[in-house]
């Protein structure tokens, strides 16, 4: 699977972290912020539009606390964002409400919570359905 990531300078050991994990399990990591962005806005808008031109791409935005690039991803129309700190969050977000992206907070998710998002979030496949109704309303608010 293609994983794009960014990070502003809060979140760049984290995003390194989890980029070198996702890589070793075979996925193909797009780093946008080889050097850290100026701002979390900048990076979690470069992950979100990215996204949407890569149909079946999954992605992840670090910063501080991962609430600043969960609002800035989810003004991107069309992009179905969570700001997650725990493991079943993650699974669910993407399996009932269509999230292509994971915002994660340096100074809130360590480092081996980290990697348990991310594998979670990546495991998960959109189950469709009944929830497709919630993705609508969700990508009409947008």
């Amino acid at each position: 699977m293609r994983v794009v990531i960014a990070s502003d300078a809060e979140g760049m050991e984290l995003k390194q972290l989890v980029a070198e994990h996702v890589a070793a399990q075979g996925h193909e990591v797009v780093d946008l912020t080889p050097e850290p962005a100026a701002d979390f806005v900048d990076s979690a808008c470069a992950v979100a539009h990215d996204l949407l031109e890569h149909e079946g791409s999954q992605g992840f935005a670090f910063d501080a606390h991962g609430v600043g690039s969960y609002m800035a991803a989810t003004r991107v129309k069309g992009m179905v964002a969570a700001n997650i700190s725990d493991e079943r969050s993650a699974y669910m977000t993407r399996e009932h409400n269509n999230a292509r992206m994971v915002c994660m907070g340096s100074q809130i998710v360590g480092p081996e919570l980290a990697l348990h998002i991310a594998d979670e979030f990546l495991a998960a496949d959109y189950a469709g359905g009944r929830h497709q109704i919630r993705v609508d309303m969700l990508n009409k608010m947008a």
